[in-house]
């Protein structure tokens, strides 16, 4: 069975990139051990708990992370009932008690909205509903939203020596003042912004690890450490690679046949089929029971005169599994998590299996209307046929935009093969880095309205400190730093003047640099109460080549694929004049399915009518075929496969249950430039032949009795050194460190 501190680390640094970059024999590795510990744990496997089984070494045998090196003095406290910070799930914490401390990871979180009814009977307004909204289209006023959530702690994780015994546990649970009587944390988590609220598991479990416990991420006595995975310790380094282990083991969780998953939720096929046939509370005859109750909870009882109403019904699947008799005990601790996990689950093959996009023979119609409250809202309404059909296990929120005002229809309806959809939504919007009393710094990428217009946008924290202490159109000093690019002086220094509304601004008048480029990361500081705001690029390591851009500076990948597109520069943004190759390549990145690291995928039937806006002519058609053979040839497109749903919207990966479709890819290819003295491979970025792979340097475990010999704990020394550690750092007992090497593969 591999092992994170095995001879050969399961992390390596193809793996930053992505699930579609890692090669099939380290897929496999992977694969073999997160199958053992999904088996292993009593809840389901979170993406964000796998990656923390396999980065920070979760031992099969029962110890856990006890013999891991993480510092249990670093993990964030938790108190029962308190206001807390953003926990996600993967957390490492530290409940906080009236004697020992409890220190587990946090397996499960959702919310728990007060108004959400002891068998799970849910008001309208709140399925769906953001952080901080108060009632029925009331989404607050969005500061510094809170939201009441429910965190599942695994008090094992750590093994034998740091749980407590079931009496003590009992004990506490008895109490109810440091956990609930479930086993349990209830907090009200306190947002920095709406922003944050509104990030994915993924993207908040990163920025967790990269600020609350940057510490523990870049621990040398890691199996192997992300800094030495990415090679360096650049935020925007450690950020992306982060993103890409991240997207390597959500890929391989989905990738096993062993596994089956509920969003981030891994479980073994083997444990549901054994909850099928489980006769007990909350087994196969309760799941069958909450599926036939959700499908009849809006059929309504007939009338002998007249037509009925319609009727909406909204179910929290957490609260509704406690109505079961029996359930208490088997809800408690991590058993709540599996429990809601696996009727989810036979919620979703019910509707599948059972019905037509939802829309069941009695007249209902069942969809997933909210996957974070109460472990799941589900809706169900009669009369089924006069909703819209679609994805029924794609969380629509229609319970709160119900009660939103209503909204006029738009006079033009999307060009259907515009694919760009809800993922361009969070595209570009920038990161606040700090706000505190001296100065406000965010970081945002340059996009291609910003380079044509002379403009740029101001974080809403600066636009309301400029406006209350400047006015509504102050002169605001530009100060630009291009990092290793030599500026002229009239590019260095502008005043520019700032544009401020009461929520946004802009500052307008820029005279952009002409190295900069759409997706280019800027990172902007302004003093508080001060009129100088100082813009400036970050530099990478090395140049590199993306695309047809080549440069040396941090950029937004999603921007690059879509706006540095063949016919758009400052001078504007149009497709005149350009050949067939442009045209193919500039309408996969502008209407494909966008992806984190910049890739973008297209329905290849459409690409014609995308192109020109209508069914080409003859001759036209067969120019883009050839434009695209040839594209293919050359790798800079790839054939993918998705599905297309009953609207026809595609999918990638494909779903099940959708007809499979063939994709169009653009892979934005990275190259680092190559120097004339240079004697690096040009298509891999490495040096000698393909056949060798490079191993980062990393802990082994050693067998019993055998300690490490004085080289090694001189290599380990240098290691920490080479990773910005102070001296000091010593091998953990029971540890070896094996240097960085190449292998044959």
């Amino acid at each position: 069975m591999p092992d994170p501190y095995g001879d050969r680390a399961l992390l390596t640094s193809v793996m930053t990139e992505g699930y579609d970059a890692v090669p099939g024999q380290e897929r496999d590795r992977l694969r073999r051990y997160l199958e053992a510990v999904v088996a292993a744990r009593s809840a389901p496997v979170h993406t964000t708990v796998a990656f923390n089984a396999v980065y920070f070494g979760y031992d099969l045998g029962g110890d856990g992370y006890g013999g891991s090196p993480l510092r249990l003095d670093d993990f964030p406290v938790i108190t029962f009932g308190e206001c807390a910070p953003v926990l996600p799930v993967g957390a490492m914490v530290c409940v906080a008690t009236g004697s020992d401390p409890l220190y587990a990871e946090i397996v499960h979180r959702e919310g728990a909205h007060p108004k959400v009814g002891a068998l799970g009977d849910v008001p309208a307004w709140v399925s769906g509903a953001p952080a901080g909204a108060e009632g029925p289209g009331r989404p607050g006023d969005g500061a510094a939203p809170r939201r009441r959530e429910l965190l599942v702690p695994d008090l094992h994780a750590f093994g034998p020596a740091l749980s407590l015994s079931p009496t003590q546990l009992h004990r506490l649970r008895t109490r109810r003042r440091w956990i609930n009587e479930d086993g349990h944390v209830v907090v009200d988590v306190c947002y920095p912004s709406t922003e944050e609220a509104r990030r994915d598991d993924l993207t908040a479990y990163a920025h967790h690890l990269l600020t609350t416990a940057r510490e523990q991420l870049l621990s040398p006595l890691v199996p192997v450490s992300l800094a030495v995975l990415v090679g360096g310790t650049p935020d925007d380094d450690l950020r992306a690679g982060l993103l890409g282990l991240l997207d390597t083991v959500r890929g391989v969780l989905n990738s096993s046949a062993a596994l089956r998953t509920w969003g981030h939720y891994a479980m073994t096929r083997e444990s549901l089929a054994d909850c099928w046939r489980d006769t007990g509370p909350l087994g196969g005859d309760d799941l069958r029971s909450l599926a036939a109750a959700v499908e009849r909870a809006a059929t309504p009882a007939r009338r002998r005169y007249g037509l009925t109403t319609p009727v909406t019904v909204y179910t929290a699947v957490g609260p509704r599994l406690r109505g079961f008799p029996g359930a208490t005990e088997v809800l408690r601790g991590v058993g709540y998590a599996a429990a809601v996990c696996r009727a989810n689950v036979a919620l979703a093959d019910v509707v599948q299996g059972d019905s037509d996009q939802g829309l069941f023979e009695n007249g209902s119609r069942i969809t997933l209307d909210d996957a974070f409250e109460g472990g799941g809202v589900w809706r169900s309404h009669h009369p089924g046929e006069t909703a819209a059909p679609g994805d029924p296990l794609a969380p629509a929120g229609h319970g709160w935009t119900s009660t939103l005002p209503a909204q006029s229809e738009p006079e033009a309806e999307l060009d259907p093969v515009d694919l760009s959809l809800a993922d361009d939504a969070s595209l570009g919007i920038g990161e606040l880095l700090r706000n505190d009393a001296k100065e406000t710094v965010w970081r945002a990428p340059l996009r291609l309205a910003h380079l044509i217009d002379g403009w740029f946008p101001l974080h809403p924290y600066v636009v309301e400190d400029l406006r209350q202490s400047h006015g509504a159109r102050p002169t605001v000093r530009l100060e630009l730093d291009h990092v290793g690019e030599a500026l002229c002086e009239k590019e260095t220094t502008q005043d520019v003047t700032s544009e401020l509304g009461d929520d946004s601004g802009r500052l307008t008048g820029i005279a952009w640099p002409r190295d900069f480029f759409p997706g280019l990361m800027l990172e902007l500081r302004r003093l508080r109460g001060g009129t100088v705001i100082r813009l400036a690029s970050t530099r990478l390591k090395e140049r590199v080549q993306v695309g047809d851009r080549e440069t040396g500076h941090f950029y937004d990948p999603r921007v690059l694929t879509r706006e540095d597109t063949p016919g758009s520069d400052r001078r504007g943004d149009s497709a005149v004049g350009l050949g067939p190759r442009q045209l193919v390549m500039r309408t996969v990145r502008r209407c494909g399915l966008l992806t984190l690291d910049g890739h973008a995928l297209m329905d290849r039937s459409v690409l014609p009518c995308a192109v020109y806006g209508r069914r080409p002519a003859r001759s036209q058609a067969a120019a883009l075929e050839a434009a695209v053979a040839e594209l293919l040839a050359e790798r800079l497109l790839a054939p993918a496969f998705g599905s297309r749903d009953a609207l026809g919207q595609p999918h990638f990966p494909a779903r099940d249950r959708e007809p499979t479709i063939p994709l169009i890819g653009y892979r934005p290819v990275r190259r680092r430039v190559i120097r004339p003295w240079g004697g690096m491979d040009t298509e891999t970025g490495s040096v000698g032949l393909s056949a060798a792979q490079f191993v980062s340097g990393h802990l082994r475990r050693l067998r019993p009795g055998s300690s490490p010999s004085e080289g090694q704990r001189a290599a380990f020394r240098e290691h920490c050194r080479r990773l910005g550690k102070a001296d000091g750092w010593e091998l953990p007992y029971g540890y070896t460190f094996v240097t960085e090497h190449t292998r044959g593969r």
